[in-house]
């Protein structure tokens, strides 16, 4: 079988989703041959890929444009969308020729909907997988326009034709697709060693560790500028160039972000899928940024409720670097049960049986 994985670049969240399930397909099916199509760069997918892959560095999806990690540019994206589907029919062949071409015999997308509507075209099974669509995404911000009735059912129509949904717990409703199949969390959980981490960053094994991990979206935070804090040390993305006593880069080569994640003593981020369900697997508490604009943000902070130590961080405490006081309230609640995370097997099992024979 030769395999298509469409992984969105919007964001860290879609390949935390997909790899776990790759890599369980590739154990399941050792003669797998697969594509990764991908926006991404290719070392940090094959950092969680472990399945060999041939990389396809293209995007077929934006989802929205961005300001920033969380804040949306709504005239740029409505632009967007009316120029990618212009002329849908021609869009949605071209796509059906490439996998023809490229001799794919199915077709897993993260969350892109056009591979799905040109492998329906192709005659190849097509299924999504994620913890939201883009069609449920558009009509929350799009619904009310008069041009976007038409867009919202193409993209609906592409999502719900293939061969299913794979609807990753903690979601979106997805009330809409009608071949939607609803599974458990997905996660690659990391192995806590601290002695390792301390020794390859230069960090104090009796410290708190704190991880700044915005999604792999832009959003430095001024951490130059916040109070130090005897006993905690904060990891950064190198890219922000912080220089103090107190922080150190966490992205260095070689080393795994799911094991740092489940070796630190709390991470700050934004809403997302991969960060948030990692960490609660992890049992590390978890600050995110409030962010009620975003339509997938109650039902992943309603998951949290019951699975992790969670609390909600404004705009104004995160940028003034005014939350110790919450992290220390989840240092001194009791930590819940650790959710199972077994949607990867359960999706690689389920995608089989949907593929069918090669």
């Amino acid at each position: 079988m030769h395999l298509l994985a469409d992984i969105s670049a919007h964001g860290l969240g879609h390949l935390a989703q997909t790899a776990p399930v790759l890599n369980a397909l590739g154990r399941l099916t050792p003669e797998m041959r697969l594509t990764v199509r991908s926006a991404l760069p290719r070392e940090r997918l094959a950092a969680r890929i472990a399945v060999e892959f041939e990389h396809v560095a293209e995007a077929r999806d934006f989802g929205f444009v961005m300001h920033n990690a969380v804040d949306i540019d709504l005239a740029a994206s409505a632009g967007r969308y009316l120029e990618f589907h212009a002329d849908w029919p021609r869009r949605v062949a071209a796509e059906a020729g490439w996998l023809r071409h490229h001799q794919v015999d199915a077709v897993l997308s993260n969350v892109a909907y056009l591979p799905l509507a040109g492998a329906t075209a192709a005659g190849v099974p097509g299924v999504g997988l994620c913890s939201l669509n883009w069609a449920e995404l558009f009509a929350h911000y799009f619904g009310d326009e008069p041009w976007a009735s038409q867009i919202h059912a193409q993209m609906l129509a592409a999502y719900d034709t293939g061969a299913g949904f794979l609807r990753a717990t903690p979601g979106l409703p997805m009330a809409d697709l009608r071949h939607r199949q609803d599974i458990a969390p997905i996660a690659d959980i990391g192995r806590a060693d601290r002695k390792h981490f301390a020794a390859e960053l230069g960090l104090d094994e009796s410290e708190r560790w704190l991880l700044l991990a915005m999604g792999g979206m832009e959003f430095p935070l001024p951490v130059a500028a916040w109070p130090q804090t005897p006993g905690l040390t904060w990891l950064v993305p190198k890219a922000w160039q912080i220089r103090r006593s107190d922080v150190r880069s966490f992205d260095a080569a070689g080393l795994r972000f799911g094991d740092l994640l489940a070796s630190v003593d709390a991470v700050i981020t934004k809403p997302g899928y991969g960060t948030f369900v990692e960490a609660a697997c992890s049992a590390v508490p978890i600050l995110y940024l409030e962010r009620d604009d975003w339509p997938e943000t109650p039902h992943l902070v309603a998951w949290l409720a019951d699975h992790a130590r969670a609390a909600r961080l404004t705009r104004g405490r995160l940028m003034a670097g005014d939350f110790i006081d919450l992290l220390q309230g989840l240092w001194r609640a009791p930590a819940p049960a650790a959710p199972q995370a077994t949607g990867a097997d359960q999706a690689a099992r389920w995608l089989l049986k949907a593929f069918g024979p090669a």
